[in-house]
């Protein structure tokens, strides 16, 4: 598979866009944010998107019945499969290796000046980022198991109603700022920027993304006016 220079005028592209899990497809995080870098790319370099194929499957697993379809596109209408992030390809050198003998030229909007060089590096650093999140997994699991932690299905719904309580108290100490934001009719995308800007830290310290934002606003929105979640108001 080749790459295309940002700088060259390609008529035509083929999106190939790449969520998850169903519960993404639904919702729609993840997908508007890459259609929407899709669109403007093709805009940009005066192109057009001739064919778009949305996939719901783990960046780990190489069957995609969509991408294959994706290809036979670019083949079909001699486009150039355009992608929003090459981590929506895969997070697998031999994976992404064997796309690029596939005959069709191919560009990530994240990076559309990289050359094969570079897209077999960021592969590689992808594909250890997995590694190391499965590692982390794996040891997070392993102390909580010998902290006595019941795993499995009982142990996951514990856990679940002890992170509920804990997206919803941050949901309280942030309510303020998300109902300023929202008062400015502020959009989700909007909301990101200016909630980084801030350093308005998420749980886990880090930065702030569309899906998180998303959630976040929608546990505000589920308050009452004492902070406690509308729902408990009808249960007395």
């Amino acid at each position: 598979m080749d790459t295309v220079s940002s700088r060259e005028c390609v008529c035509r592209f083929v999106g190939y866009i790449r969520v998850s899990t169903t519960d993404q497809e639904q919702s729609g995080l993840g997908l508007d944010a890459q259609r929407q870098a899709v669109s403007d790319y093709a805009h940009r370099v005066l192109g057009e998107v001739v064919g778009e194929f949305v996939e719901v499957e783990s960046g780990g697993r190489n069957d995609r019945p969509q991408l294959a379809q994706a290809l036979e596109a670019c083949r079909r209408h001699r486009a150039v499969l355009i992608i929003a992030k090459l981590d929506r390809l895969g997070r697998n050198v031999a994976f992404i290796s064997k796309l690029m003998e596939a005959g069709v030229s191919f560009l990530a909007v994240d990076n559309p000046h990289a050359n094969k060089m570079m897209l077999h590096l960021l592969a590689a650093f992808a594909e250890h980022e997995r590694d190391q999140i499965r590692t982390r997994t794996k040891s997070a699991l392993a102390v909580a198991k010998s902290r006595g932690v019941v795993l499995g299905r009982h142990g996951r719904e514990v856990l679940s109603k002890r992170n509920r309580g804990e997206a919803m108290e941050r949901a309280r100490q942030l309510s303020g700022v998300v109902l300023e934001l929202r008062a400015k009719g502020l959009t989700i995308q909007e909301m990101v920027g200016v909630m980084n800007a801030r350093g308005v830290p998420t749980a886990k310290g880090g930065r702030w993304h569309v899906p998180t934002v998303h959630k976040l606003v929608k546990r505000v929105e589920s308050l009452d006016e004492k902070g406690q979640p509308a729902e408990r108001l009808s249960n007395g």
